[in-house]
């Protein structure tokens, strides 16, 4: 099981909502230009958006703490597995089975514990991989639910995301990704659990 989770955003394409009520948005940029093609377009740093939009911070300090409480769930019954084989072992090699089908018991009990240790670690993955599939789409809704609203001061045909290298070459003018954190940040509520786990957090390393 890895370590921590990361919160996958993937492509922001949003073809322009044309409307002329004002959103809660910063006054327009030099992205607001209108290209020699006659298409406003602008695009959103994915690596900054996901580095500073609370929400992304906050639910990935979260399911790093889930990640690392099923960890050390799974060592505990790891250890404690391997204890029972050793002690197995240790009565084979003393000869300390009396019959053949008491030895078969204990390691048809082994066995199950075995069996009950890798669905546990599995059930634990698919929760957290559940989990994390669910933060991904509700923080996609809010970024789309915000530009819908940013848009509607700013009129962009196109707001596109930039990540790695899907943008090859782009114009800083038309970077919003400021814009764009800040207002994302204005809006972001954290839920009450996400609230208590980065308090918890902070203090814990305040007191290290």
């Amino acid at each position: 099981m890895k370590k921590f989770f990361i919160l996958a955003l993937g492509v922001i394409a949003l073809t322009a909502c044309n409307s002329n009520k004002e959103g809660d948005v910063p006054e327009n940029t030099a992205a607001t230009e209108v290209n020699p093609a006659g298409l406003k377009i602008a695009y959103v740093e994915v690596d900054s958006l996901m580095s500073q939009y609370q929400f992304c911070k906050d639910h990935n300090l979260l399911l790093n703490q889930k990640g690392e409480n099923a960890q050390k769930t799974l060592a505990e019954k790891q250890r404690t597995l391997q204890n029972h084989a050793n002690a197995l072992q240790k009565k084979y090699e003393s000869n300390g089975f009396t019959t053949r089908d008491e030895l078969e018991r204990a390691q048809n009990a082994l066995a199950r514990e075995q069996q009950d240790l890798a669905e546990l670690e599995q059930r634990l993955m698919n929760e957290l991989g559940n989990e994390q599939a669910q933060l991904t789409l509700e923080m996609r809704d809010s970024i789309q639910a915000f530009l819908k609203t940013y848009n509607k001061g700013k009129k962009f045909d196109y707001i596109l995301s930039r990540s790695g290298d899907n943008i090859l070459l782009a114009n800083p003018k038309y970077d919003i990704t400021k814009e764009v954190v800040a207002g994302l940040n204005k809006r972001y509520k954290a839920k009450p659990e996400v609230k208590k786990a980065t308090t918890d957090k902070t203090t814990e390393e305040k007191n290290k």
